[in-house]
């Protein structure tokens, strides 16, 4: 040991990566993931089971408010208008018997080429789990089942929503809500039972045209403005007996003037039964970032209240189950006692005397204990939170409490009834904050902040001013040395977006402590039914990369020692997250991109190396990792990098608008705008489990992005190798990581809409791709944007590049071939995972020459793992592995190591593993994940 660091000799390192920390990271694994991987097996994939994502083994929720999910279907196996029951795994299966069954709220979200159902949504409404459960809580799993649909079905219940003039008007038969179709409120009252409970929800913006807080100049003078959310349009986007959904869109209004900030979109989610709404809440960055500090992001509500202070309640919850309680005035504590049966009762949050029945002294003297009418809950950081109260405005604050870490769940409760507010993510989307105003009055005001007023404003200027690189020339030498590609102009972040999640719930009265900390588990983490991955993989879910995890222990020590590696480095960057603090607005979701061993940390201040943006395929890594070993972790992981990945690494509005940014020391920095970045085969794989509206209208605005390489350039640093005569109509595309992204897009709005001119673009595409000199190994072509045919190429020069195959291009040809039957294209697409790593003898022998030395040889295993899988060639399988054991350009086992840092070498104990990076991993992963689902027989 030397300075505080832990060495290990290299004998050491190696045998723990076999016999140690591998096997330590697996056992965590199994912990993670038994409950719902272990329970899968080949039986189990003969119908559409469906589990919690937690574990088949746990019952019913604690707090459940309504679940959507999505489940995939063999190709032809059920007819695209067939209705659904969902039923008890052990119920009969009957279509006659009402028992231990329900009908399901249904509808398409893709379709096979002959027309058939690809994947179902289906929602499952609180008073229909109760119904179908019947008082019994013994944990079940649930098949889902298509049937016939009846004339009369949609009949059987009332849609939840309908149309009032300018109101929707929700009812769920607890929750009812009344929503106006344009204007300052997003909603005007939610009532439980018909009692008006919160009323006037609007959304806020606040400004300052100065940086203040924010460590710059000392106490400058700054200007606040103030916004107000403007509703332009309202859709009643979905309306069933189970579920409605509402989708506002409009932007933030400045008061006293014409000026616009943050264009929104709100989707609000009302499920039969519930007393709760879920918001969608999405916002797109169009601000000067020199001239406007946003200052706060929020939604607030009123809350007419009755009773005495005395019986009004403030709760808020932290993230380690504990809870913040008490009465807005106080009896306990003071010189006289209510008596202890009162005193307790308060505590509670339960219902006590009238100040007038308390007694003599409380009816005459209990005006003078302050009344607390105002709470301030912040999260300025990821590690800290206060809570702060007052008296009323123009009175002082004092700190009433702190922690680390808040769940960002609150209650406000009178005799009448509470209400329940949270936000997801809450801590680790900081700066967040939770503000109760009047709680001492008639009408208290709550908001919930996105980001919050109290901490620093959101600095979004370039964190550099350039460093004098005016030329190409000069941007290529800094390119060289910090791994960034500056131009000015580029490094922007307007149009990247952010999405967030709001819950709401009235309910009869102030929950306990217990009861609101399953409210705030809730919020954290919804209860999620997904189909099992045995089915999935049944029914061709996604592309052939993937296969369920066996739950019996492999024979073959190279398959155990691959599944702990698997596990290891999935558990390894989950520990980075939180040690690394990869938290924040902007942030989370995202992991970085490369490691400084010297200084101990992730280069997060240097060009290129710094946040990841999905560079090498890492959310696709997570997907299959999820897909593979089922652990409800890993779900939550992938999750958080689509969300991040599809809103603030993409540039929604304006010039570059939808086209991705490279990684960067800011996640918009990088001034490669790239298809790669935005690829919709990143986030199809979260839209069809979850059927997320959100994901699904992101994807959409991905259909014609190719049309934006016109003007924006993926290669203008190294020039252009077959600029277009037509620019109105024709674009440079390369056929990796380019048309990658774009036949991902196409597809994907196929078999949603089964519009068959998606389709014909996809198949002129392929068949023009495969009509080349080289095929896939010519590297570009010039495509008719009409059409989606490309030009042939009359050069005959080989074009390759080590990217083209690790931005998701391998998944979608793999589904693309399952849909399409295109031969040349299957010729070519072969010939490309034979030929990319094969000997330069046999480079030259089908190509005329041999490619020269390419890099990420280990990736590509994958690759000759699918030919192998398609042929049937037993030595490419064997090459395959062999491959992908050597490690070329990537990882071996002897470098999944985790070392220790101790203080004072650094600010505080934290783990490395020197010799992995985000690209190696994600390669590593997705390589090592194909082969044990292609040729894993072949080791």
């Amino acid at each position: 040991m030397s300075n505080g660091f832990d060495r290990r000799t290299f004998f050491k390192l190696a045998s723990l990566a076999v016999g140690g920390t591998l096997a330590d990271a697996s056992t965590a694994a199994r912990a993670h993931s038994a409950s719902y991987a272990d329970s899968i097996d080949d039986a189990n994939a003969n119908e559409a089971r469906v589990h919690w994502l937690d574990g088949s083994l746990r019952a019913t929720p604690e707090s459940f408010t309504g679940a959507t999910w999505g489940v995939p279907w063999p190709r032809g196996a059920v007819d695209a208008h067939s209705a659904f029951d969902l039923r008890l795994a052990h119920a009969a299966a009957t279509p006659t018997s009402a028992s231990g069954r329900v009908a399901l709220q249904s509808w398409p979200l893709a379709y096979w080429p002959d027309g058939s159902l690809k994947w179902s949504a289906h929602t499952l409404a609180p008073q229909a789990l109760a119904a179908l459960q019947n008082g019994d809580e013994t944990p079940r799993d649930f098949i889902v089942e298509p049937r016939a649909a009846r004339a009369d079905e949609t009949n059987n219940a009332p849609a939840i929503a309908h149309l009032d003039g300018d109101l929707i008007r929700i009812d769920t038969g607890v929750l009812q809500a009344t929503l106006p179709l344009n204007g300052a409120r997003v909603f005007d009252t939610l009532s439980r039972n018909g009692q008006a409970t919160l009323r006037d929800g609007r959304l806020l913006v606040l400004t300052d045209e100065a940086p203040t807080a924010q460590h710059d100049d000392e106490a400058q003078a700054t200007a606040r403005e103030r916004y107000t959310g403007r509703i332009e349009h309202a859709t009643l986007e979905q309306n069933g007996p189970a579920r409605a959904v509402v989708k506002l869109t409009g932007t933030h209004a400045q008061e006293g003037s014409n000026a616009t900030l943050l264009p929104f979109v709100l989707r609000l989610y009302f499920y039969r039964g519930s007393d709760a709404v879920r918001i969608v809440h999405s916002l797109v960055y169009d601000a000067d970032p020199q001239r406007s500090f946003i200052r706060g992001v929020g939604l607030r509500f009123d809350m007419p209240l009755d009773g005495e202070p005395h019986e009004r309640f403030v709760r808020f919850t932290g993230d380690n189950g504990g809870v913040f309680a008490e009465a807005v005035r106080t009896l306990t504590g003071l010189r006289r006692s209510p008596g202890a049966s009162v005193e307790a009762a308060q505590f509670a949050g339960e219902v006590t005397p009238p100040a007038s029945a308390l007694g003599p002294v409380f009816a005459k003297d209990l005006r003078f204990v302050p009344a607390w009418g105002d709470y301030t809950l912040l999260q300025p950081n990821a590690d800290g939170f206060t809570i702060d109260k007052r008296t009323q405005s123009g009175c002082g604050w004092i700190r009433a409490a702190s922690g680390t870490r808040a769940a960002g769940t609150a209650c406000l409760g009178a005799l009448s009834g509470s209400v329940a507010f949270g936000i997801h993510h809450f801590w680790q989307s900081y700066p967040a904050q939770l503000d109760i105003r009047g709680a001492h009055s008639e009408r208290a005001t709550v908001t919930l902040w996105l980001w919050a007023p109290d901490a620093p404003g959101m600095d979004l200027r370039p964190y550099h001013d350039g460093m004098g690189e005016t030329s190409y020339a000069l941007q290529r030498d800094a390119l060289d040395i910090t791994y960034e590609d500056y131009e000015p102009g580029f490094m922007t972040p307007y149009g990247v977006a952010r999405t967030s999640e709001i819950e709401l719930q009235l309910l009869p009265r102030t929950p306990t402590n217990a009861e609101l900390i399953d409210i705030a588990r809730r919020i954290e983490t919804p209860p999620r039914l997904l189909p099992s991955r045995a089915w999935m993989h049944r029914a061709e879910a996604f592309d052939p990369y993937w296969r369920p995890r066996a739950s019996r222990v492999a024979a073959a020590p190279v398959i155990a020692r691959t599944q702990r590696a698997l596990d290891w480095n999935y558990d390894f960057y989950r520990g980075q997250i939180e040690q690394r603090k990869w938290y924040g607005f902007w942030d989370f979701g995202d992991v970085m991109h490369t490691y400084d061993a010297t200084r101990h940390v992730w280069r997060y201040d240097v060009g290129g190396f710094a946040w990841d943006n999905g560079e090498l395929s890492s959310g696709i890594w997570l997907w299959h990792y999820w897909l593979h070993s089922g652990r409800a972790d890993a779900f939550r992981t992938a999750e958080a990098m689509t969300r991040h990945g599809s809103e603030v690494d993409v540039h929604h509005i304006g010039p570059f608008s939808p086209l991705g940014s490279r990684h960067d020391v800011q996640h918009w920095g990088d001034s490669a705008k790239q298809l790669r970045v935005s690829t919709v085969a990143n986030h199809r794989f979260y839209y069809y489990v979850s059927a997320d509206e959100r994901i699904g209208e992101l994807m959409r605005a991905q259909i014609n992005a190719v049309e934006r390489l016109r003007d924006v350039l993926p290669g203008r640093k190294i020039g252009e190798p077959f600029p277009p005569d037509d620019r109105a109509h024709h674009a440079t595309v390369s056929f990796g990581t380019d048309w990658g992204a774009v036949a991902a897009a196409w597809l994907t709005e196929w078999e949603r809409t089964g519009d068959p001119a998606w389709r014909d673009k996809l198949v002129a595409s392929m068949t023009t791709i495969a009509a080349q000199p080289h095929g896939f190994f010519t590297g570009y072509g010039v495509m008719d944007l009409r059409t989606g045919a490309f030009a042939r190429d009359a050069s005959g020069a080989l074009s390759v590049s080590h990217l083209s195959a690790v931005f998701g291009l391998p998944e979608i040809c793999g589904e693309l071939l399952r849909v399409l039957d295109v031969p040349a294209f299957r010729t070519a697409w072969l010939q490309y995972c034979t030929l990319y790593s094969a000997s330069a003898d046999a480079q030259r022998a089908a190509l005329g020459q041999p490619l020269g030395k390419l890099n990420l040889n280990q990736g590509h295993a994958r690759l000759l793992a699918y030919a192998a899988s398609e042929t049937g060639d037993r030595a490419l399988a064997h090459r395959a592995w062999t491959q992908f054991l050597a490690g070329h350009a990537g990882s071996t086992f002897e470098d999944f190591v985790i070392e220790r840092v101790r203080v004072p070498t650094v600010l505080y104990d934290v783990d490395e593993a020197p010799r992995v990076s985000t690209n190696s991993t994600a390669q590593w992963g997705l390589g090592a994940i194909g082969l044990l689902a292609l040729v894993p027989d072949d080791v």
